[in-house]
């Protein structure tokens, strides 16, 4: 398919017919949208590399499809979707599709802030990226610390952080600076299955492996003086990011929806231009069964980084002697979600859409009701964290997101080589040694994750958030570096 390039950072597929190879039939299906990638030329040839372009053209073919579909910034291949996609369908007879969020539900990031200045931390920096590894368990297939009862998993999953918040774990005040206050309403934990709930009962309060991480940061920039000063946010200061989701809870929710949905589509004989983009109709019970599965994962995943973030409390203040309350919460976003909004659909029209974001950050701009009160005047923060070798970005919503990615940006560096030809190309060791020059502590389960995890292995993040920033859908505020790093 062609792909015109029509500014400076913005791509675009015509919407057109595509032939697709379904078992051993040529089939033809329309795209019912363009698909834009939101890019520069040094992004679109890594995004080039792999079947994403391939994959946002497959979306734009959904039932209730609108306006565009958007590959952001760090797009790549992913199930059904490619990981950084972004799609908007009806409320009513529009397309809800599991792998328009992926398996890891709400995948996300936390980001805190502490009084000290980094020379204040830097001697003690070791022990501290040891206590954070040794009191938040990690890795594949961790488990956490708590013993919690099924009657206790069925709250966190109908409540989210209300229910660690009732029990000691992190500050009312907390809910302010969580996406959906922490607790994304229309959850329903009896429609969880039993195998969900058995695999995700001994993961809440667990970091994962993989990509995940605990971060300790450093300000090392300011762009916007003003956003920063009412973030709280000053050169050379300590900040904490925390980035994990749903664990095996949100995986497997993910699995038995497809294989519901996928036989559904096969009794009615329904075929989508991609195996993996199997959907539901919205408005229908198996939808709306989705739907309720979807939300009570990601429940699961803001209560397990709200606990992991009341342990990493704690442990500054068992090494630097910081009250937890000292430590306060910037903001926490999903990564990997479907919102019910309302949205600019073109032609003068707005409407309620199903905003699908598989590897993307809400970016809401200034004076959006869902946007804290603090943040009002500058816009929801965004954050964007980078590989464990690079910079994170601070970044707030801007108004022009609302028309061109349904207040939708990056959300990482994005891979560009896959976990297995990184495991051959780099060694966990050299790697650690090359952090260690830079004056980053890493802790990690295995040197593998430490190879899996190499900051090349990834794309560019600077590229990646200026292009956000220079379509003007966020603003970038502050440039955040890694002093220490826990991998699971």
């Amino acid at each position: 398919m062609i792909t015109q390039r029509v500014d400076e950072n913005i791509y675009e597929v015509p919407a057109d017919m595509k032939l697709i190879k379904v078992e051993d039939k040529i089939l033809n299906f329309n795209m019912k949208v363009p698909a834009r990638i939101y890019a520069n030329e040094y992004l679109m040839e890594r995004i080039s590399k792999d079947k994403s372009i391939d994959q946002i053209t497959n979306v734009a073919c959904l039932p209730g499809i609108r306006k565009h579909v958007i590959a952001m910034s760090d797009a790549h291949q992913g199930y059904g979707f490619c990981i950084g996609g972004v799609a908007a369908t009806d409320i009513e007879g529009g397309a809800i599709s599991p792998g328009g969020v992926g398996y890891d539900i709400n995948c996300g990031v936390r980001l805190l802030k502490t009084g000290l200045e980094y020379s204040e931390v830097s001697a003690q920096l070791p022990e501290l990226t040891e206590g954070l590894f040794h009191n938040i368990p990690s890795g594949l297939g961790s488990k956490g610390k708590l013993h919690i009862t099924p009657t206790d998993l069925n709250q966190v999953l109908d409540e989210g952080i209300n229910w660690a918040i009732e029990k000691g774990f992190g500050y009312d005040k907390d809910r302010e600076f969580c996406e959906d206050h922490g607790f994304t309403q229309g959850a329903d934990s009896s429609l969880v299955s039993k195998r969900a709930k058995d695999r995700g009962i001994r993961q809440l309060g667990s970091l994962g492996s993989g990509n995940h991480f605990i971060e300790i940061q450093r300000v090392e920039e300011i762009f916007d003086d003003r956003a920063a000063k009412i973030m709280g946010i000053q050169k050379n200061q300590v900040t904490m990011m925390i980035h994990t989701g749903s664990r095996a809870m949100g995986h497997q929710v993910c699995t038995d929806s497809l294989q519901e949905i996928d036989h559904l589509m096969h009794r009615n004989g329904i075929i989508a231009p991609d195996r993996e983009l199997g959907y539901a109709i919205s408005g229908t019970k198996e939808a709306d069964r989705y739907l309720a599965q979807m939300r009570a994962a990601a429940n699961f995943a803001w209560t397990n980084r709200h606990i992991i973030m009341h342990w990493a409390r704690e442990t500054f203040q068992s090494v630097l002697g910081l009250e937890p309350s000292q430590m306060e919460l910037i903001y926490g976003l999903a990564h990997n979600i479907l919102k019910q909004e309302e949205h600019d659909l073109g032609n003068g029209m707005r409407g309620m859409v199903n905003v699908h974001r598989k590897g993307a950050t809400r970016a809401f701009p200034p004076g959006h009701p869902d946007v804290p009160d603090k943040y009002k005047e500058i816009g929801q923060p965004v954050l964007i964290p980078g590989s464990m070798g690079t910079s994170s970005y601070l970044c707030v919503g801007q108004e022009k997101a609302m028309d061109l990615s349904f207040a939708s940006t990056a959300h990482g560096g994005g891979r560009e080589m896959s976990r297995s030809k990184a495991k051959r190309q780099f060694w966990g060791k050299t790697i650690k040694q090359e952090l260690g020059k830079q004056g980053i502590v890493v802790r990690a389960a295995s040197l593998k994750i430490l190879a899996e995890e190499a900051p090349l292995a990834y794309k560019n993040i600077d590229e990646v958030v200026g292009v956000s920033h220079n379509l003007g859908i966020i603003k970038k505020v502050a440039k955040l570096i890694p002093i220490g790093v826990t991998k699971g």
